[in-house]
């Protein structure tokens, strides 16, 4: 993100995200990844706006049993307030954070998703 400053741009670091590192599903990673190069975005971004919109909806089910057993590790950044929100939501439901995640998936409204251009904004 860049700020003025002074008639200047000096870019400085979103102190609102944090880096978070979890496992998901390797096949889910790879169609997120398609679906973001369409949509002009990211990963991180497709899977926050699911998030947000699970949290809106605030039921899952979720079966323990199905859990995809191709899970690799993923590393990426999320805005603070709804990853304590998701931590609080997956304690709640008896979930684990990366099942919430994969979950959330369904829920992702693909109109309104940030570009990939939204972490070069000017502010």
């Amino acid at each position: 993100m860049w700020k003025m400053s002074n008639g200047r741009l000096i870019q400085v670091t979103d102190s609102s995200r944090i880096k978070f590192r979890t496992n998901i599903s390797k096949s889910l990673l790879h169609q997120l990844t398609e679906i973001a190069e369409k949509y002009n975005t990211h990963v991180n971004y497709l899977l926050e706006s699911g998030l947000e919109n699970l949290l809106k909806h605030g039921i899952i089910t979720f079966n323990k049993k199905n859990r995809p057993k191709d899970r690799v590790q993923y590393k990426t950044t999320y805005d603070k307030e709804l990853l304590e929100s998701i931590k609080k939501f997956a304690e709640e439901n008896d979930l684990f954070i990366n099942d919430v995640i994969e979950y959330s998936t369904q829920f992702i409204d693909y109109n309104n998703v940030k570009d990939s251009d939204y972490r070069y904004r000017v502010e």
